[in-house]
């Protein structure tokens, strides 16, 4: 992990519908952290610090450090609540994570190798996107930036699998877990 990330929050005494709407004129954003061994916890973030931070992919798997009133809790982002018709956070989730449990993230697929890939320079095929992400079980230490999904050596009609992810050490994936039938095609080369 390259990037580290930081979040400043306010403690929050006020909660409900109203309350809510009221911070959100002043440029706060209305978030919960909880999980570990504290209580839930209301607080507010500054919206313009969030929302630079959501336009990296990296920022949703990745460990933040949450500075609250003085103190810094590692969390992760588990839940955004987002307005239906306008680009606007309402809500955001944010979970404690202990260093030594395993926590499930859900991480990017990089496509890479599409222009060279076989089925698509030699048999006009295209690549077929199944998946974009994939929910990985990890330590925090070992939380991967994104997962690598090379389509060079497909040929017209074959796919890749997520058993055929190379995965860094210590990481597994949620649905091989369940057993070989969630062993689901991630890309596949159509006409």
């Amino acid at each position: 992990m390259a990037t580290q990330y930081k979040l400043d929050a306010v403690l929050r005494t006020d909660s409900g519908k109203g309350a809510s709407r009221r911070l959100r004129r002043t440029g706060k954003i209305p978030a919960i952290v909880y999980g570990g061994a504290g209580e839930p916890v209301s607080v507010s973030l500054a919206e313009n610090q969030l929302v630079r931070n959501l336009q990296e992919e990296q920022f949703y798997s990745s460990i933040i450090d949450l500075n609250l009133d003085g103190t810094t809790e590692k969390v992760i982002l588990r839940d955004l609540q987002r307005h239906p018709a306008r680009p606007v956070v309402l809500h955001a989730d944010l979970v404690r994570i202990n260093a030594k449990e395993k926590i499930s993230v859900v991480v990017q697929l990089h496509f890479v190798n599409e222009e060279a890939c076989y089925g698509v320079k030699q048999d006009g095929g295209k690549v077929t996107k199944a998946m974009m992400n994939l929910e990985v079980n990890c330590l925090p230490g070992n939380i991967p930036e994104f997962v690598e999904v090379d389509v060079e050596a497909l040929k017209l009609g074959e796919s890749i699998h997520i058993s055929d992810l190379s995965l860094p050490e210590g990481v597994e994936s949620v649905q091989l877990a369940h057993g070989e039938d969630h062993d689901l095609a991630i890309a596949t080369i159509t006409k």
